[in-house]
């Protein structure tokens, strides 16, 4: 199957319960449908600093920021392929480019070997990574999503997140599915990935529901509750070291 490597579109982000995540699918009804992934788990490890520099910059909210991380949409062997991506946040545009390459090949190139290719994009990332120097997986996080596309041919798109799960051991992505909670129980995280307007009828929606737009990041957020130094990030750190 093909995917999109390069995307430019602005990603406006809010938190619903229970009850407004069905109110929405109800309203996407005959409006938006679901993916050919379906329902999928989405695996990512993020690289960082040992001092957390990208996600602690992220979490001041600057006019730019930007990550690195390795996804995948299941459990994978050395030799499948996963995504390494760079996603860049500026002016609340967002900037994603991103290349497969077989799991084990792209855990060495991440540690400092060297890339197999020589694209544009493997530049970007190599640049990236030498940049900031030292860069290591820090955090495994994973979470259940629902993609959908417009029956209409615009180019909105709505993806419905929950059971999100993180951890600090067992950074592979050919490891299972396990970690602490980082959302309430119920609560899914609602992305509109848009280049333009959104729709009347998702703004009518929003109104309606008195939901406000969240700045919300799941790897901040567990950095937060679990590595920034309190109590239960002492728990978690005790838990898994």
């Amino acid at each position: 199957m093909d995917y999109q490597n390069v995307f430019k579109r602005y990603e406006l982000k809010y938190l619903l319960d229970e009850r407004q995540r069905q109110d929405l699918l109800d309203r996407m009804d005959g409006r938006m449908k679901i993916d050919g992934f379906g329902h999928t788990v989405i695996r990512n490890i993020y690289y960082d600093t040992d001092s957390y520099r990208l996600i602690r910059n992220s979490l001041d909210k600057p006019v730019y920021k930007e990550k690195l991380r390795v996804r995948s949409y299941r459990q994978v062997t050395a030799d499948d392929d996963v995504f390494v991506e760079i996603k860049k946040k500026y002016e609340s545009v967002v900037y994603k480019r991103r290349i497969a390459l077989p799991e084990k090949e792209a855990v060495m190139w991440l540690a400092g070997g060297d890339s197999s290719g020589d694209s544009q994009i493997e530049k970007e990332i190599g640049y990236f990574r030498d940049f900031y120097g030292g860069l290591k997986p820090k955090v495994f996080l994973s979470y259940e999503r629902e993609a959908f596309y417009p029956l209409d041919g615009s180019d909105t798109r709505i993806t419905l997140d929950s059971n999100v799960l993180a951890r600090r051991s067992g950074l592979s992505l050919r490891d299972g599915i396990y970690g602490v909670p980082v959302m309430d129980n119920g609560t899914s995280i609602l992305e509109v990935k848009v280049s333009a307007a959104i729709p009347a009828w998702l703004i009518a929606f929003l109104r309606e529901e008195e939901i406000q737009k969240a700045s919300f990041s799941k790897y901040g957020r567990y950095y937060e509750e679990y590595i920034a130094g309190n109590e239960t990030g002492m728990k978690e750190r005790l838990k898994y070291a």
